[in-house]
């Protein structure tokens, strides 16, 4: 019998990083920790797993942040093979959908290396000493959203950090597309 690892890394600590947002402002992962934790999702514009819970992405964030759980969006995607991916095309969507969280970009994809960030969405949730304490799901939504009484498993899961500093031992990975990598 061959062990599975588990799906989240305990105690792994956050890669710093300083990327620009949609907005114009460069950020630091020290600038947008929450008090209580933090979120750092891998996403991008144009996968229908993200498309399909976008609105419960930004719910989540919002509400998030009333527990002290800071939340960060990153793409990171090649856009010269997938234009709609594009810094441009970001900033478009931030501003269509009143992100209330920074969207950041990747244009080397070195941050999303550092994470070892391998879908969209991916969702990597830290504790207040930025520690890992959950690599898991968002729902249980795949490429079209379930029905909205579904568990939700980051929400919760964040809660539960913020509260206690150690996330849940049962976690199921997120599912996306592939992140987008240059061909060198």
């Amino acid at each position: 019998m061959t062990a599975i690892p588990p799906v989240c890394d305990f105690g792994w600590p956050a890669p710093a990083f300083q990327l620009t947002g949609t907005d114009g402002k460069t950020y630091s992962l020290d600038d947008l920790k929450g008090l209580n934790g933090t979120v750092v999702v891998f996403m991008c514009n144009h996968c229908p797993y993200v498309l399909a819970v976008l609105d419960r992405i930004i719910r989540d964030a919002r509400e998030l942040s009333d527990h002290g759980v800071g939340f960060v969006a990153i793409g990171s995607n090649d856009a010269a093979m997938y234009p709609a991916d594009s810094f441009e095309n970001m900033k478009k969507m931030a501003g269509r959908h009143s992100f209330s969280f920074p969207y950041l970009y990747d244009e080397d994809q070195s941050v999303a290396r550092a994470y070892g960030a391998e879908c969209t969405p991916d969702f990597f949730g830290f504790n207040a000493d930025l520690t890992l304490q959950y690599r898991g799901r968002l729902d249980a939504s795949r490429a079209s959203a379930g029905p909205p009484d579904l568990r939700r498993d980051l929400f919760e899961a964040m809660v539960r950090v913020a509260n206690t500093g150690t996330g849940p031992a049962d976690q199921i990975a997120s599912m996306g597309c592939s992140i987008k990598w240059r061909v060198a």
